[in-house]
């Protein structure tokens, strides 16, 4: 009884031992390279186990990329592995690249990667160039006639300046920038409808893939519509500001007019106010007159004879014009 459970734990004994060597050693990847004629060492599939690197993500591109006649070594791949690179995506590119003979060596493809951009489409997109379709680009005329241009760009990528390189959103801006001097700078919309090729030769000749992972091979303007009246539009705007200006300038000066009638009408008050007051004093100053001597008795009837005339000849006058605004009615 004894012999049998002794029996059964060196067997489990066993069995652990080869899991955990087949885990830290893996023969089948090793199997695989050796059969590929890959040279991979069983210390280096250890050592890969040990810095936690799947082995397969090693092994298995470098087998690819060893069948497609490329140099690469199992360093190289590791050490683009440990830097957070695509290992497979890379080899990928690189064979890509060398069916295509484009120069591609990998410390620049993994590079590319490395700084986040898609190093298999790069490749991709230089064999076969990508369209970029712009947005509607909304350019003014210098005869104020709006015009709305949808444009498509052709380019391929520039694998030497794929690595800080401007991207599609600085080429779309770009190329919008361009379409909207180019029609800014015609005389008329109809020299824009007549020549839309006129467009895609300025914008191309101003260089605009400078600086950009990209390089233009073509602009086509895609579709040219006419828009709104935009320089009407602006000076009806203008003569409408104009309009309201001159209102309220007329409105201030008639408030100042206005301001000006009734001052003038207090001060009018103000005079008659005066001179009332100065008629006051006529009576006081005649009898102060009378007392000091300076005024004879025959000198102050006169004086009231004077006035008596001139009330009569007042209401005389007077009587005639209330006549002729209210004249006596027929007697029936």
């Amino acid at each position: 009884m004894g012999s049998l459970f002794g029996g059964a734990f060196l067997i489990i004994i066993v069995v652990l031992a080869v899991s955990i060597f087949l885990h830290f050693v893996p023969l089948g990847l090793w199997v695989s390279a050796i059969s590929a004629n890959v040279s991979v060492g069983i210390m280096s599939l250890i050592g890969m186990r040990l810095r936690r690197v799947p082995p397969s993500r090693i092994v298995l591109p470098l087998i690819k990329a060893n069948k497609a006649g490329l140099d690469v070594s199992v360093n190289q791949l590791e050490a683009h592995y440990l830097a957070g690179g695509n290992v497979d995506k890379v080899v990928d590119a690189l064979i890509a690249s060398h069916r295509a003979q484009i120069a591609l060596p990998f410390e620049r493809a993994a590079a590319i990667d490395l700084a986040g951009r898609d190093v298999l489409d790069a490749v991709q997109m230089s064999v076969n160039p990508k369209v970029i379709e712009t947005p509607i680009v909304s350019a003014v005329a210098a005869n104020g006639i709006e015009l709305k241009i949808k444009a498509r760009v052709t380019v391929r990528a520039n694998i030497d300046r794929l690595v800080g390189g401007a991207g599609e959103p600085t080429i779309i801006a770009r190329v919008g920038e361009g379409i909207v001097t180019t029609v800014g700078s015609s005389e008329s919309h109809n020299d824009v409808l007549a020549n839309p090729d006129d467009i895609s030769k300025t914008v191309l000749d101003k260089g605009l893939d400078a600086g950009t992972a990209f390089e233009i091979l073509s602009i086509d303007i895609a579709d040219v519509d006419v828009g709104r009246n935009i320089g009407a539009e602006l000076q009806t705007d203008q003569a409408e500001a104009d309009k309201r200006i001159a209102q309220a300038k007329a409105e201030e000066r008639r408030a100042m007019a206005v301001a000006r009638e009734q001052e003038m009408k207090a001060y009018t008050q103000e005079m008659e106010a005066k001179v009332v007051e100065a008629q006051a004093e006529v009576p006081h100053a005649m009898a102060q007159a009378l007392r000091e001597g300076k005024l004879g008795v025959m000198d102050y009837y006169q004086l009231n004879n004077i006035q008596s005339d001139t009330d009569m000849r007042h209401a005389i006058s007077t009587a005639g014009k209330t006549d002729e605004k209210h004249p006596t009615p027929p007697v029936k």
